[in-house]
């Protein structure tokens, strides 16, 4: 069974289609008409509807703001440059960890080479 992602709007599609590609459901903040929303209401939509944000706004790491018990999970992505390649590949690479280390209530950042977990 795939994982449930919510991508932020400053995702890139390509990682729409890697991610239905790899069997996972996904929607994003702009189809759901969230674009430009705060964070709270993003995150409440994630939680609502069991799922993990993917985002580049490392605004939503700050465990003091977004404690990983509130929410369904973060992938916040640190590319070394925000090109389309770069983010694809921090997201492979986030993938192949999923299939052994929980996401839910958790906060992922996922750089180039690791990736930190809190919660």
């Amino acid at each position: 069974m795939g994982l449930r992602f919510k991508l932020d709007e400053n995702i890139p599609r390509n990682a729409e289609t890697l991610l239905r590609d790899a069997g996972h459901n996904v929607q994003t903040v702009i189809e759901e008409r969230l674009g430009g929303r705060p964070d709270i209401d993003v995150l409440d939509a994630c939680l609502r509807e069991a799922r993990i944000l993917v985002t580049l706004d490392l605004d939503f790491a700050d465990i003091r703001i977004n404690p990983p018990a509130n929410h369904s999970g973060i992938w916040a992505l640190r590319p070394p440059m925000q090109n389309v390649e770069s983010i694809l590949n921090l997201l492979r690479g986030a993938l192949e960890l999923s299939a052994t280390e929980p996401t839910e209530k958790r906060l992922w950042v996922v750089e180039y080479g690791r990736v930190r977990i809190r919660g």
